[in-house]
């Protein structure tokens, strides 16, 4: 006997980014299906999907980013427990679709007897049975290497780059923030046609959140500059930025990041900081109180879209973004 193959794609989705979700569901022209996530009295979720998954290809939505109601932590285990689901639903091969990865800035040990988190996490997922991992931006590249099955690193960049060629002048230059983030700020110049220039600082050893900038490395007098990062979380190191390129002259100054993790004290510093405009992308949802005039979100639902249809139908994901996600 003889069976043709019918692929089947399955999207799911968490509760940490349900707009986000809905966006890709809606790009990819298929409904969100039906986890349904409960919690047990004590605070433990318990998931039942609601639809046959066996032999799917099956995608699981998840940024990990702290709502409301959840932690990080909550949010991260949500995802492993409905991977759980569907492997034991006997889905063919599952995605773990993570729009902001947790814990990605432990990625190496800066000093003695400090763990490797985001290995960790990428061991937790490879246990609970992810067969790939899909991510936007990883604080370092070296991630991809954590996890022993395909990962799928995609970049805001062509999302990001279309709204400063709109809305940025000509005489641009695009700002590295550290040493660390120079080689994805090159990328911007070369596509903007754009100068560069790098912020020299120094983090406080021992003491979280906490930079001193020094100088800048570069022409910016009388210039518009955008800083350019992955994820702004205190604000701490762009307004630090910031406030050193407007003391150097810097006409206007702009700040674009993958991830708006904008937590403690990021909007007061924005707020109260020489910034004109933060552009951030949807990859962590912005709450109300934190919806400021100089903060614009931009949707990257399109480009996980693409991306998830890519890995359905067994084409290249390099393609769609020319080979610039390639760290």
């Amino acid at each position: 006997m003889q069976l043709p193959t019918q692929k089947r794609l399955h999207l799911l989705a968490g509760r940490s980014n349900p707009g986000l979700a809905q966006e890709i569901a809606e790009c990819l022209g298929v409904e969100l299906g039906h986890p349904n996530l409960t919690e047990f009295a004590n605070g433990e979720i318990h998931a039942k999907l609601g639809e046959n998954v066996r032999g799917a290809d099956v995608f699981i939505i998840q940024t990990h980013g702290a709502t409301e109601t959840m932690s990080v932590n909550d949010v991260i285990m949500e995802q492993l427990i409905m991977i759980d689901a569907a492997r034991r639903a006997s889905a063919k091969r599952i995605t773990a679709v993570i729009p902001s990865y947790g814990y990605a800035r432990q990625d190496r040990k800066a000093e003695g007897r400090e763990p490797i988190a985001a290995k960790l996490v990428a061991n937790m997922f490879a246990a609970a049975g992810a067969n790939r991992l899909m991510s936007v931006d990883l604080h370092s590249g070296q991630i991809q290497g954590f996890f022993d099955g395909p990962v799928d690193h995609l970049t805001a960049m062509p999302v990001l780059v279309d709204h400063l060629r709109e809305h940025m002048p000509d005489d641009l230059v695009v700002v590295s923030p550290d040493a660390g983030r120079v080689k994805v700020a090159e990328r911007y110049t070369n596509v903007l046609n754009a100068d560069l220039a790098i912020v020299h600082k120094r983090r406080v050893k021992g003491v979280k959140n906490t930079v001193e900038a020094h100088d800048i490395v570069g022409e910016v007098d009388g210039r518009t500059c955008v800083l350019i990062d992955d994820m702004i979380d205190t604000a701490g190191t762009l307004c630090a930025a910031a406030d050193l390129l407007a003391a150097k002259g810097a006409r206007e100054i702009y700040a674009a990041a993958t991830h708006g993790i904008l937590s403690g004290p990021a909007i007061d510093r924005i707020k109260n900081s020489s910034i004109t405009k933060v552009v951030v992308t949807n990859t962590l949802p912005l709450p109300a109180e934190k919806q400021i005039d100089k903060i614009e979100v931009l949707s990257i639902a399109e480009v996980l879209a693409e991306t998830i249809d890519a890995v359905f139908e067994d084409k290249s994901v390099s393609e769609i973004f020319g080979g610039a996600n390639q760290n």
